[in-house]
């Protein structure tokens, strides 16, 4: 079972059975983008603080930060979204993911927004 949660900067992250955090950005981020041409992921291996820039997405519109929800060491990125900037628009929260930590802080997915609480963010930005 896993458990999705977002950030303030908008990111969402999804922990997996074996604890592995998978990050993207939300659909209220690549809308505000508008087409993403390009992204910039982190190593494998660096290890991130939360709040920490872990890489760039870079769109016809803007370019704009991707910020580490957690803290931990990055084990995977997503090649394929490196190949195909476009999937952060068409899947993002699903094949258009950017990359996994090991959270070396587990404590800290609490102080992220469900679902319902960042629909409400979102809302009040606005």
């Amino acid at each position: 079972m896993s458990d999705k949660k977002y950030s303030r900067e908008h990111e969402w992250v999804e922990t997996g059975a074996d604890g592995i955090a998978t990050i993207g950005i939300t659909v209220h981020a690549q809308d505000a983008l508008g087409d993403v041409v390009f992204v910039d992921l982190p190593e494998v291996g660096r290890v991130l603080a939360a709040g920490e820039v872990a890489g760039v997405v870079e769109s016809v519109k803007a370019a704009a930060d991707v910020y580490a929800p957690l803290s931990g060491e990055v084990t995977e990125v997503n090649e394929g979204l490196r190949n195909d900037p476009s999937l952060a628009n068409s899947d993002p929260l699903g094949a258009g993911w950017f990359f996994r930590v090991r959270p070396s802080a587990p404590d800290e997915f609490g102080t992220l927004l469900d679902e319902p609480g960042y629909a409400e963010f979102v809302k009040s930005a606005s």
